[in-house]
């Protein structure tokens, strides 16, 4: 099978390539083709391929285009992970938020709307190339913000598209081994959790048909041995009665995240783009040495993943830090959607048990709601992050308790700022993008929510186009 990466010069690439060489995936794909706009990141990448250690044994043959449609030709698989904008945007994510007093966040709150607004128009126009060269191709998504991104796609690929996250499935094994009850690979059938992308809760967690959260959650000493558990206190965590995804703590501890951002030298984004505008050059000429220095920047960056959410002085784990996470997730459901055999994992997909159609008749239609929502009070149509089973015929998702509140409450209210946000990108509704600002639970006052659509509008004039009639 051919594999196409849009998005081929992306950093992570040779986390991908690296499991794709480690011999599990050997015979499902035959050429790994990485698509980018940009050809600088395109040669710094494939120098890294080039130098990973190891023999000619489970080597992919690999092939770099800047041309999309002729990437795209006889695909089976694509794997989405483009940054419109690239990390300069990203800065500007933060700092339009930051600058106005809000969480400066690339994917949660303000950032994550500007994130959106400008890389959903840029991924509806790969999956119409998708339906044109390779229209029997599934689209696995990692296109940030996924959910939102995923949900924009659905109504042109329908089944064929997911989204995935590797967040959600690092905290259940986390807190599976935290536990002491490590989960079988590629089984989810103990396991509860709901949520959209970036914002979700594992609810139970079961061995031997006993429920062992609760008994985590009550266990300092336990909780203190993994990055979630450390970001809220014990107490807050018992009377959750849930282990909240990391991204919550933006929500949750969300005075304590502005001020670490705020008090930091330079924002993330800026750190992530200083890094990599030094380090892709270096790459292209190392030459042998390529991979090595990746992989200094790779563990740097991981070491400042989250630190406003650390303690001065605290370090992640050495697990976190090796790295590989979202790679993982991508290449096995990538097994299971070739037919290889089945899998179950946490991903973003409808929150529909019913069949899902290839494609509705167009991105602006909604796909139908139906009966039975894998997480009741959220809509059948709408994206979720969920566990899933995953087939030859696509992802779907296992039924799960219904929310309480608030859990519910900021759910439905996190879907109706990214359904707004959906439809300001693929409509071209202005007005949709400015109530989506201002209906976000973090953007407070919400008549910030004016402010903060002028600012993106100044760092991203592109924007201007969305909503002017016939340009897009």
């Amino acid at each position: 099978m051919r594999l196409l990466i849009a998005g081929g010069g992306g950093f992570r690439v040779p986390l991908i390539y690296r499991a794709l060489a480690s011999g599990r995936f050997a015979g499902v794909v035959s050429e790994l083709v990485l698509y980018d706009v940009d050809p600088a990141r395109l040669q710094a990448v494939t120098a890294i391929l080039h130098s990973m250690p190891g023999g000619p044994d489970g080597r992919v043959p690999v092939h770099a285009t800047t041309n999309l449609p002729q990437a795209l030709a006889g695909a089976g698989m694509v794997f989405a992970a483009i940054r419109p904008g690239g990390t300069a945007g990203r800065v500007a994510d933060e700092k339009v938020a930051q600058d106005l007093g809000l969480l400066g966040q690339e994917t949660t709150g303000a950032g994550g709307i500007s994130y959106a607004l400008r890389t959903i128009p840029h991924m509806l126009n790969l999956a119409q190339l998708m339906k044109e060269h390779c229209p029997e191709a599934w689209l696995v998504n990692f296109t940030n913000p996924a959910g939102m991104v995923t949900e924009a796609l659905l109504p042109v690929l329908g089944r064929k598209v997911i989204g995935i996250c590797d967040s959600a499935g690092g905290l259940v094994q986390r807190a599976a081994r935290a536990a002491g009850v490590p989960l079988p690979e590629g089984r989810l059938d103990g396991v509860g959790y709901y949520g959209l992308n970036h914002l979700g809760w594992l609810y139970r967690l079961e061995s031997g048909g006993q429920d062992v959260l609760p008994r985590l959650l009550t266990d300092p000493d336990a909780l203190a041995t993994f990055e979630e558990g450390r970001l809220f206190p014990q107490k807050f965590l018992a009377r959750l009665g849930a282990l909240p995804n990391e991204y919550l703590y933006y929500y949750y501890r969300q005075d304590a995240a502005r001020e670490a951002m705020r008090a930091m030298a330079r924002t993330r984004g800026e750190t992530i783009h200083s890094q990599q505008e030094e380090l892709y050059p270096r790459l292209a000429a190392a030459g042998a040495g390529a991979f090595r220095l990746w992989e200094e920047a790779r563990r740097s960056r991981e070491e400042g993943y989250l630190a406003e959410a650390r303690t001065q002085g605290a370090q992640r784990d050495e697990a976190d830090l090796a790295g590989g996470g979202y790679e993982r997730v991508a290449l096995a459901a990538m097994r299971a959607l070739s037919g290889t055999g089945d899998t179950q994992l946490i991903l973003n997909t409808r929150n529909s048990r019913a069949a899902v159609p290839d494609a509705a008749p167009s991105p602006a239609t909604a796909l139908p709601a139906a009966a039975e929502p894998a997480i009741p009070g959220l809509p059948a149509d709408a994206v979720v992050e969920v566990p899933c089973t995953v087939t030859a015929d696509g992802a779907l998702p296992l039924p799960q308790l219904a929310p309480p509140e608030p859990q519910l409450g900021l759910l439905r209210q996190v879907k109706e700022v990214e359904r707004l946000t959906v439809r300001a990108a693929v409509e071209g509704d202005r007005e949709a993008a400015l109530a989506a600002f201002a209906r976000h639970p973090l953007v407070d006052p919400e008549d910030l929510a004016q402010a903060l659509l002028d600012g993106y509008e100044r760092e991203f004039p592109a924007l201007l186009d969305l909503w002017r009639p016939g340009v897009r």
